[in-house]
C-alpha cells in the first residue's frame, strides 16, 4: 500500500499556490439525494435547515454548482477522482493520505446501496486505499418499527411484514415515522463517530469525510421531524398544461407520476414532500452536532469545511420523480465551502463537483495530481466575483451544458432541449425547436463539442 501511495503522489504535476498558507485540515460533509432548492440558504421558506444555513453564512455559497453524474455511483466516483467519468489513478482520500494526513470515512462517501448496504452495514463500492480508517453506519431503514407508508401504493401500516426494501420496485416512495430520539439512525451514528474522530485526531492533520444517507429514500426519522411539516400544508410544484409536449422522448424521466402510480394520490405527493423535508431537517441536525464539536475543539480556524450532495432530486416537478435525468432539479447541488482566511459570501460562478478535488488539494497546499480534470475554486473563494469556467457539464445518456444564461441538453439520439434560464428557470419551455434561436443553438452546440473534445 505504501508503495502505491508514493507512486500516486509522483503523479502531482501542478504545484500548490505559491506563498499561500495551507489549510491544516479538511472536513468533507456529503448529503445524499439533496436538491439545492430545499435548503433555507438556497431560498426555501419552508424547510428548516438552521445548521447548514449557519455554515452558509460563514462560508462561500455556490449558487450554480452542478453534478457530473446524475445518480449516486457515477457522481461519487466522479467527485472523488476529480474526473467526469470513471476512476483516475489517484482519488481524493489517497491524495491526502499519501501526504501523511490521517484520512477517514464515516458513512456513505463512495456509492453504497441505500437501503441495502446500510441494513447490512457493508462497504458498498468504497475504495479502501482512500482511508486510514473507515466506518459504516448501519440502520434498519424501512424495517424500523413505526408508521410505515408506501405512498405510490397508498399503503399505511405498522406491520413489519411486506415492506418495500432493498431492490424492491416501490422503495423510492417509502417513509417511516417512529417514536424515538434518532440515535438509532445511520446519520446520527455518522455524526457521533465523526465527533469521536475529531476528538481523537485533533492534534494531527486530517481529511475527514462524513457521508449522510438522508434524504435518500427510505425517509426514516422520528415522529417529531414529521410533525414540523404537516402534509396538508405542503405546496406541490407548479404544473403547466401539456408541459411535456415539447420534450423529446429521451428527456422524459423514467420515473413519472403516471408510471409510478402516485398521480392517483395528490395528497400522497404532499406527504412525499413532508417526508423529504423531515429527512433534510434530521440530517441538518447531524451537521450541526459535528460543527458544534469542531468549534468546541478550537479547530474551526484551521479546518476547511465543505458541504455538498451527490446530485439533486425531482419531487414531482414536470411530473418527474427521483434522479437520473439532465434537468435542473437533478443537476444543481448545494455547495458551501468555509475555509480559513476566506471571506464569506455568495457567488454565481459556475462550479462542478469535479472541482472539489483540486480545490481541497489547493487549499491544503498539496498540489493537484495529473489526470484530475476539475479546476480549483480557490480564486472564487478569494473573490466571489471571479469565475473559473464558462459552463458546467453533466452526463447521462447524453449531455447538459449549463452556462450562466442557458441550459442546453443534447441526448444520445441527438434530440435537443434548450432553456433560457433567465426567463424560464423552471424549464417549462423547450426553445430548441422554436424559431429565433438558431444562433443560440449553434453557439451552445459548438461549446458542448469543445468541452467533450477536452475529455
Amino acid at each position: 500500500m505504501r508503495a502505491t501511495l508514493i507512486c500516486a503522489m509522483a503523479l502531482v504535476v501542478v504545484a500548490a499556490r505559491p506563498g499561500a498558507q495551507p489549510v491544516r485540515n479538511v472536513l468533507f460533509l456529503v448529503s445524499d439525494d439533496l436538491k439545492a432548492s430545499v435548503l433555507g440558504c438556497y431560498g426555501d421558506p419552508v424547510c428548516k435547515t438552521p445548521h447548514i444555513d449557519k455554515l452558509a453564512r460563514e462560508g462561500m455559497v455556490f449558487e450554480r454548482a452542478y453534478c457530473q453524474g446524475t445518480s449516486c455511483a457515477p457522481s461519487r466516483t466522479s467527485f472523488m477522482h476529480g474526473r467526469y467519468q470513471g476512476k483516475g489513478k489517484i482519488n481524493l482520500g489517497e491524495h491526502f493520505r499519501g501526504s501523511g494526513m490521517y484520512s477517514a470515512r464515516v458513512g456513505k462517501i463512495y456509492h453504497m446501496r441505500v437501503p441495502g448496504d446500510i441494513i447490512a452495514g457493508t462497504n458498498g463500492a468504497d475504495i479502501a486505499s482512500s482511508w486510514t480508517e473507515r466506518f459504516n453506519s448501519p440502520g434498519l431503514e424501512a424495517h424500523t418499527p413505526g408508521d410505515y407508508a408506501c405512498l405510490n401504493l397508498n399503503i399505511f401500516t405498522k406491520e413489519l411484514e411486506g415492506r418495500q426494501s432493498t431492490r424492491m420496485p416501490h422503495r423510492m416512495f417509502v417513509s417511516v415515522s417512529y417514536e424515538g430520539d434518532g440515535s438509532d439512525q445511520p446519520d446520527h451514528k455518522t455524526a457521533g463517530k465523526t465527533i469521536e474522530l475529531l476528538r481523537k485526531h485533533k492534534d494531527e492533520r486530517f481529511f475527514l469525510a462524513a457521508g449522510f444517507v438522508r434524504p435518500h429514500y427510505p425517509m426514516v426519522q422520528p415522529r417529531q421531524y414529521f410533525d414540523r411539516y404537516p402534509w396538508e400544508k405542503m405546496t406541490l410544484p407548479e404544473a403547466v398544461p401539456d408541459d411535456l409536449d415539447d420534450i423529446p422522448k429521451p428527456g422524459i424521466a423514467r420515473s413519472t407520476s403516471k408510471s409510478t402510480g402516485i398521480d392517483r394520490y395528490p395528497d400522497n405527493q404532499k406527504r412525499m414532500w413532508a417526508a423529504y423535508y423531515a429527512s433534510v431537517t434530521f440530517m441538518d441536525e447531524q451537521v450541526g452536532r459535528i460543527m458544534a464539536e469542531l468549534d468546541r475543539l478550537g479547530l474551526r480556524e484551521s479546518t476547511a469545511v465543505v458541504f455538498t450532495s451527490d446530485h439533486g432530486y425531482h419531487l414531482g416537478e414536470h411530473g418527474f420523480w427521483q434522479k437520473s435525468n439532465l434537468h435542473e432539479e437533478v443537476l444543481r447541488v448545494p455547495l458551501i465551502i468555509s475555509a480559513p482566511g476566506m471571506k464569506p459570501g455568495r457567488t454565481k460562478a459556475l462550479a462542478e463537483l469535479v472541482d472539489l478535488f483540486p480545490t481541497l488539494a489547493d487549499l491544503a497546499g498539496l498540489g493537484i495530481p495529473g489526470g484530475v480534470q476539475g479546476r480549483s475554486l480557490v480564486p472564487v473563494l478569494e473573490d466571489a466575483g471571479a469565475t473559473v469556467r464558462d459552463g458546467a457539464l453533466s452526463l447521462h445518456a447524453g449531455h447538459c451544458l449549463r452556462t450562466a444564461d442557458w441550459a442546453y441538453i443534447r441526448h444520445r439520439d441527438r434530440s435537443e432541449e434548450l432553456y433560457d434560464m433567465r426567463t424560464d428557470p423552471k424549464q417549462f419551455t423547450n426553445l430548441a425547436g422554436q424559431p429565433g434561436h438558431a444562433a443560440d443553438l449553434g453557439r451552445l452546440r459548438a461549446a458542448l463539442d469543445a468541452r467533450l473534445g477536452e475529455l
